[in-house]
């Protein structure tokens, strides 16, 4: 079934690790960029009724409460199955998530990344793990109990004790999903460019061994899966029937339509994408298109899930030599008529899927 996923690329301040197309804008861009977005969704000719809506960013947490009704109101299906909206810790009031939950919103995603003081502070975040626990309690009040913790492995000044502190909290907010993600070292972040320039800007001088992020990540595999929060993806642990359902799409190659910038779109057969700038996306919008080739990538984003691909008759011919190569090397394994990434494989998953990319 299709999802739909809005883009609302504002926030109060850049993160230092983020590398999305986000950003701190002028206030008055604000408006402008909504009633594109509108335009957008209400030129759509709906061939299908979406099951689930996601609002990432940026910080749609900080959205004028009267657009995210009004943006509801033109997108169909609702109520939707599921409809998640990022938050950032310290943006949550009892006013805001009530008219979430009145909006049809059935999940909030806490970008929390560390529970630990001067891991926050080095990120640019401003909350404190007092406040994630508060708003916890929030968000369960108002009935909205599927809610989604991120950690980050990799921080700046991360240590296994700082580390076991975060998991600590996490057991005792006791959450049905989170989402345990890899720093990612580029030039598209504040910290990935400083540490490619080989600076200490952002902490970048104190960044965790690559032995001992893969550390980190093991150890909160193990910590999860004792608590009940088994990995369903590389990067994604839930209580059973807890798993992100819009997510799951981009897994399972499902459709989903994107709005606002950088945006990304799927039908099945094509892929295309917004432009990136949220001031171009207010000039013009020219669409990047492309071909997609869904038996091909399959392997690549289905290997991705805990419970792997069930490949063709035609696909274990067309792969067998990598898959023996893979298997003997314990990374991949076969489970009955599927093929899964093993434990080792995860951690070295990219190594894998570029195999399988024709």
């Amino acid at each position: 079934m299709p999802g739909v996923y809005l883009s609302y690329p504002f926030c109060a301040q850049k993160c230092t690790y983020c590398n999305f197309a986000s950003g701190v804008f002028p206030k008055e861009l604000e408006p402008h960029y909504l009633e594109r977005l509108a335009a957008e969704i209400e030129a759509t000719a709906w061939n299908w009724t979406p099951e689930t809506v996601y609002w990432g960013g940026g910080t749609p947490s900080l959205m004028p409460l009267d657009w995210l009704s009004r943006l509801h109101a033109k997108i169909p299906g609702r109520p939707w199955r599921e409809a998640t909206m990022e938050a950032a810790p310290g943006t949550l009031t009892d006013e805001r998530i009530a008219a979430w939950r009145d909006a049809g919103i059935t999940r909030v995603s806490l970008g929390v990344q560390s529970f630990v003081p001067k891991e926050i502070a080095r990120t640019g975040r401003k909350h404190s793990a007092e406040i994630v626990e508060d708003e916890v309690r929030r968000l369960r009040a108002a009935g909205l109990v599927d809610f989604n913790l991120d950690l980050i492995a990799g921080l700046a000044g991360q240590t296994r004790e700082s580390w076991r502190e975060s998991l600590d909290w996490i057991e005792k907010l006791a959450p049905p999903h989170v989402s345990v993600y890899i720093l990612e070292v580029d030039e598209d972040s504040r910290l990935g460019a400083e540490m490619l320039l080989g600076g200490v800007r952002y902490g970048a001088g104190d960044v965790p061994s690559e032995a001992l992020i893969v550390e980190l990540y093991q150890t909160a595999v193990e910590r999860l899966q004792s608590l009940g929060i088994p990995r369903y993806e590389i990067s994604n642990f839930a209580r059973p029937g807890h798993e992100s359902r819009h997510n799951l799409k981009y897994w399972q190659l499902e459709p989903y339509l994107g709005f606002g910038a950088d945006a990304h779109s799927f039908d099945g057969g094509e892929r295309w994408q917004n432009v990136e700038s949220a001031t171009d996306y207010l000039k013009e919008n020219p669409v990047v298109r492309e071909k997609a080739h869904p038996d091909e990538e399959r392997f690549f984003v289905g290997l991705r899930l805990s419970q792997g691909i069930e490949p063709t008759s035609e696909e274990w011919a067309q792969h067998a030599e990598p898959i023996a190569r893979f298997v003997d090397l314990g990374l991949l394994e076969k489970a009955g008529p599927r093929l899964r990434l093993t434990s080792r494989g995860v951690l070295m998953s990219n190594e894998v899927f570029q195999e399988f990319l024709v």
